[in-house]
């Protein structure tokens, strides 16, 4: 069945379609998006039934889990190094001693899996059901729940948390929340401020990515979710999660 953007007014009755199917087959991807304008208060979605889907959330999960690590004082702010334990690993950018801003810049599982460690599995349960955060399921091990674990989220829950992290209706510090935010941008220009984080998790036949945040502009703020499938051949893979979202969001206006 072909797939349809389905643009919803929750303020009006009004049903809108657009295609964006073709930037998904440019990158040999399928997926779907949703995008929350808070100001007019309405969803655009690509693929709704697909948005309301469950997958792990890899690292997408990163921005929860330094609200966790900076709100039980596990780690102080955001200049807080954790030592590289000398183990080398495939990305280049984690071999090192990684404070919390570097490591949610490079995607540092490391620095993420020893934060986890140091929390406590009690803990981070206990966190993970007061923040609600999609399934709340942190079976699989302390510093694997995320990765390879129980943990799983809908595109939907993703913006309602970042909802609630934006607005400050997190049941934690607003210095905590204010930290958090300033660790996930992803492009700052005169028109407008992207803050975000990329996910990727792999199974033995295909690649499931992420890209999730929200746009500040001009008084308003538009809250986005895309989540792409794609073959573990696929060399265009990485690269689909930002510039599908990107390339929607231009079509929408509200990135230039």
């Amino acid at each position: 069945m072909k797939q349809y953007l389905l643009l919803i007014l929750l303020t009006a009755s009004a049903v809108f379609g657009q295609d964006f199917k073709k930037y998904f087959d440019e990158y040999g991807v399928k997926g779907s998006f949703v995008m929350y304008d808070m100001n007019n208060d309405k969803y655009v979605y690509y693929d709704s039934a697909r948005c309301h889907e469950e997958f792990s959330p890899a690292s997408t999960s990163k921005i929860i889990n330094a609200v966790i690590g900076l709100e039980t004082g596990v780690i102080t702010d955001e200049n807080f190094i954790i030592p590289w334990d000398g183990e080398k690993r495939w990305v280049d950018a984690w071999n090192k001693d990684l404070d919390l801003k570097e490591a949610m810049r490079v995607s540092g599982v490391p620095y993420f899996q020893e934060l986890a460690r140091r929390v406590g599995e009690d803990k981070m349960k206990e966190m993970y059901l007061k923040l609600n955060y999609g399934n709340m399921d942190i079976g699989g091990g302390v510093d694997q729940f995320w990765l390879s674990g129980a943990l799983r989220i809908t595109q939907m829950q993703q913006i309602d948390f970042l909802k609630r992290l934006y607005t400050e209706e997190l049941p934690v510090s607003k210095r905590t929340m204010d930290i958090v935010k300033s660790i996930i941008v992803l492009a700052d220009t005169n028109g407008y401020i992207m803050r975000g984080k990329t996910g990727w998790s792999q199974s033995d036949t295909k690649d499931i990515g992420w890209l999730v945040g929200w746009v500040e502009k001009a008084g308003n703020v538009y809250f986005f979710a895309t989540n792409v499938e794609g073959a573990l051949d696929n060399k265009k893979f990485a690269e689909s999660r930002r510039i599908i979202t990107e390339k929607i969001l231009k079509d929408l206006g509200v990135i230039n």
